[in-house]
């Protein structure tokens, strides 16, 4: 067969590049990852065309092409490629489904466990194929087009479990199972082998539990085609035929010693079969039979009654699959399972229609007492009432009616449901107006009733469903999921019995909470778009033990959250992104939360939530670590919260005041010694004393009137000097110069602060008389201070320094940081330790105290004046 020119879906653009030439080049195809050698070398070459001419004339080869060599040279040469298969060795089992694998793979690992290849295209099992697999429990060859299976395929294999389902085996391939003594589950139906008739292998098969056989060709069941089977107790055996069985031959399953029995047999060409089937399972340990599609073609219309001896039976659970069904089939069968032992009936997806001859003699009569009775996927509601009654229904306990396509419940079907104790009307077509008929009378209907499950119709109305359910004396479960109910803001009356309702998969509001009942020991509102909670309902619902709100749009927990009973809470999948330790503080029973899939911010009170769960054991995170993601702050967007870890410091409360004091104190002490080493003190008291005296000497005088030429300050030791010499020489002068010294010119009884800067903010300049004496005054430094403070407004030419003897600057302490700076940048008079030079020394004295007069009174002088005008 020639290979097609591109590999299905593989275009020459989408073709991988071609990989490096492997060896030396000189066979196969440049690019590929193995090379063929070719059995020859000969060259072959036109008449009269050299080689060298032929190679000239062939066309290069382009990446696409190359690539498309490399796959077909790879088909070509499987054997060589890695198995496409995907190998689990925590469970020793390996997936090679759905392949095209045309052989099995070489190289599986021999340890596995588990094999699946189905969904490929084997045709044959070889010897070699598993030979190595020699712990291989479970096999999988469903869906292949296996036709031979070599005797010895499976000699050293432990196999409990075969699978060759839907395969093209003409004969069972009874050699290839003779090893396999453990063998326990075997299915080889859907196969084309024409004959069911088990060798002796099967016989000694004794761990044998579940047998499948039969397919599309079988038509023929003869009696001894099973006996080989009647010392093995089965679990299930499964049989299928051709759509239409042409013989059953009488005690064929007279053999069979299982409790479950499969017939996918169509009987329309022989319905006199089916009670020669029955009789022969008398007297089983048989407690399950299905068939499927029993009538595959047409409706019986016979008169015989196809189900007679199915009362003699010990079945208690009857399947119908498919098939079709008309009413007078439905009523044999029904008349039958009244008198048998069947006690679960189920109706799966037949094809119900009404018979042109009705017979009515019948109508009422099927009545079985039926501890379950499922109808699911019938197209056609009427199967419901075929008798034009709902009277079969009166003794059933368990009702199912599932994907049925009705869409009303007529009034006499309440009336006739009188035993029901669990009600099951899902994935119909039920609106409010027709599931609840005001014209009905519902007092006393339904009084068993215990469960009603009303999910995936089409109701809209909660308060309706309360007003169906109200009556109901036993209702304690009600599931009305997947229906548009919420919506409407109603007022709900319900029966004071119901403990569990599902309301998922709605249309909830925080208005829907008003139509809630409140005897509720479980609630599920998940999905519903729900975004907000409405508090007082828990409040009101004191016996609520589980809450379910996953999926919704909740925003926010409220702190308030009142629920003293809850013990399950699921909120994952919602919208709000805190949580913290006093979320849940009023569920004090709380066991199990769910809260993943939300857009958390992590930050500490999430954190700290986290670490007093861990802390107490409670609640248990159901869904954690998986879902718990952050989605603030930006830095940590995506990050698992299982991986936010913040800074020690960061959320330990504790832990944060104890480094926020402690480098308090420490900030503190180093700020005290610090001020202690640069004399902060002395500055502190200095201007305290400043702003004391300049603003209560303010508030008996506003103007400034200088009466004084000059304040001298000195120190105590300079007294002598001051005296005999500065003041001698600048009081003598004609008119002489008003000065002010602390020993004369204080005023008695007032503080000394007062006085200093009082007398210096009278005078018109300050003279300081230095010396090392006067570095060793306090009070010489607090007359330097409040000076440099007055010059800073006035001007700095109102200080004289007078250096009376040699002072090093760089020498003085930090507090005369002002009388450092001010004899490095002011000039200053210098007392001459020569006699000769004095004179000039006063003649700039007196230069830069200016001419004497034009002063105001002194402070004496004042106080006279005023007592000469009183």
């Amino acid at each position: 067969m020639r290979p097609p020119p591109f590999p299905p879906r593989l275009r020459p653009a989408e073709l991988p590049a071609p990989q490096a030439p492997c060896g030396d080049g000189s066979a196969g195809m440049p690019g590929c990852p193995f090379q063929l050698r070719p059995r020859s070398r000969r060259r072959w070459h036109l008449p009269g065309h050299p080689p060298a001419t032929l190679e000239a004339m062939r066309p290069p080869l382009t990446a696409g092409a190359r690539g498309v060599w490399c796959l077909v040279l790879l088909a070509l040469a499987g054997d060589m490629a890695w198995p496409p298969c995907r190998i689990d060795a925590d469970n020793g089992t390996g997936l090679c489904k759905g392949q095209d694998l045309l052989r099995v793979p070489r190289g599986l690992p021999g340890g596995l466990h588990g094999l699946d290849l189905s969904y490929n295209k084997l045709q044959e099992i070889t010897v070699a194929d598993f030979a190595g697999m020699t712990q291989l429990r479970r096999l999988d060859l469903g869906y292949n087009n296996i036709s031979r299976i070599a005797p010895d395929a499976f000699l050293s294999n432990l196999l409990e479990h075969l699978r060759l389902f839907n395969n093209s085996l003409r004969r069972i391939p009874a050699p290839a199972l003779r090893p396999l003594v453990n063998l326990r589950w075997l299915d080889m139906s859907n196969n084309l082998y024409r004959s069911a008739a088990l060798d002796g292998v099967f016989g000694k098969l004794r761990q044998l539990r579940e047998l499948s056989l039969g397919g599309p060709l079988l038509q023929d069941i003869s009696r001894r085609d099973f006996a080989v089977l009647k010392d093995t107790a089965l679990q299930k055996f499964a049989i299928k035929s051709a759509s239409s069985l042409r013989r059953y031959e009488a005690r064929a399953f007279s053999w069979l010693n299982t409790t479950e029995l499969w017939c996918d047999m169509a009987l329309d060409e022989s319905v006199a079969a089916l009670p020669v089937m029955l009789r022969d399972l008398r007297g089983k340990p048989l407690d399950y039979l299905r068939f499927r599609n029993l009538f595959e073609f047409t409706y019986y219309t016979g008169d015989a009654d196809p189900f007679a001896g199915l009362a003699e039976l010990q079945i208690t659970k009857l399947v119908f699959y498919r098939g079709k069904f008309n009413e007078n089939l439905l009523r044999l069968a029904l008349l039958n399972v009244q008198r048998s032992h069947v006690r679960d009936l189920a109706l799966v997806a037949i094809d119900f229609a009404r018979s042109p001859w009705w017979n009515s003699s019948g109508v009422g009569v099927a009545a079985p007492r039926l501890n379950r009775l499922l109808l699911q996927d019938i197209s056609n509601p009427d199967v419901l009432r075929f008798d034009w009654t709902f009277t079969w229904l009166s003794g059933v306990a368990a009702l199912s009616i599932i994907n049925v396509n009705f869409n009303y419940v007529p009034c006499d079907a309440w009336g006739e449901m009188r035993n029901v104790e669990a009600l099951d009307i899902s994935g119909n077509r039920l609106e409010d107006g027709y599931i609840y008929n005001q014209r009905c009378h519902y007092q006393g209907v339904m009084p068993k009733l215990e469960s009603f499950v009303l999910a995936t119709n089409q109701l809209l109305s909660l308060a309706m469903v309360a007003a169906l359910t109200r009556t109901w004396p036993r209702l304690a479960r009600l599931d009305a999921s997947h229906n548009g109910l919420g919506s409407l803001q109603e007022t709900c009356q319900w029966t004071p019995t119901l403990r569990w309702l599902a309301l998922h998969h709605n249309r909830v509001t925080v208005g829907t909470f008003g139509c809630l009942p409140t005897t509720l020991e479980y609630l599920d509102l998940s999905y519903s778009q729900l975004d907000r909670l409405d508090m007082d309902y828990f409040t009101r619902s004191p016996r609520l033990r589980e809450l379910r709100l996953s999926g919704n749009k909740i925003k926010f927990i409220p702190s308030e959250w009142r629920c003293p009973r809850l013990e399950v809470l699921a909120i994952d999948g919602n919208s709000f992104g805190v949580i913290n330790r006093g979320s849940f503080i009023n569920m004090p029973r709380l066991v199990s939360l769910a809260a993943g899939n939300n857009p958390y911010h992590c930050t500490c009170d999430l954190y700290l939530f986290l670490e007093e769960t861990r802390r107490r054991g409670r609640p248990a995170l159901a869904d954690w670590p998986h879902n718990w993601t952050c989605y603030h702050p930006e830095p940590l967007l995506d990050t698992a919260v299982a991986a936010y870890a913040p800074r020690p410091l960061e959320c330990n409360v504790l832990a944060l005041v104890a480094v926020a004091v402690a480098s308090t104190a420490v900030a503190v002490v180093a700020c005290s010694v610090l001020c202690w080493k640069l004399d902060a003190g002395w500055y502190l008291r200095a201007t305290y004393r400043l702003v004391r005296a300049k603003y209560g000497r303010r508030q008996t005088s506003a103007a400034r009137q200088c009466s004084y030429h000059a304040f001298i300050s000195y120190s105590r030791a300079d007294a002598g000097w001051v005296r005999r010499e500065l003041l001698h020489r600048l009081e003598s002068t004609t008119p002489p110069y008003r000065l002010c010294i602390h020993e004369r010119d204080f005023t008695p009884g007032r503080w000394i602060i007062d006085n200093i800067v009082e007398n210096i903010e009278r005078s018109a300049k300050v003279i300081f008389v230095l010396s090392r004496s006067f570095v060793d005054s306090e009070w010489c430094n607090y007359e330097l201070y409040f000076a440099h403070q007055r010059a800073v407004g006035l001007g700095s030419e109102d200080v004289i320094l007078v250096v009376k003897e040699p002072i090093d600057a760089r020498g003085l302490p930090r507090r005369f940081a002002r009388l450092r700076k001010m004899l490095g940048t002011k000039t200053y008079l210098e007392w001459p330790s020569e006699p000769g030079r004095r004179p000039f020394f006063w003649l700039q004295l007196r230069s830069l105290l200016g001419k004497p007069g034009g002063l105001g009174p002194a402070a004496g002088e004042e106080e006279t004046a005023v007592d000469a005008a009183t």
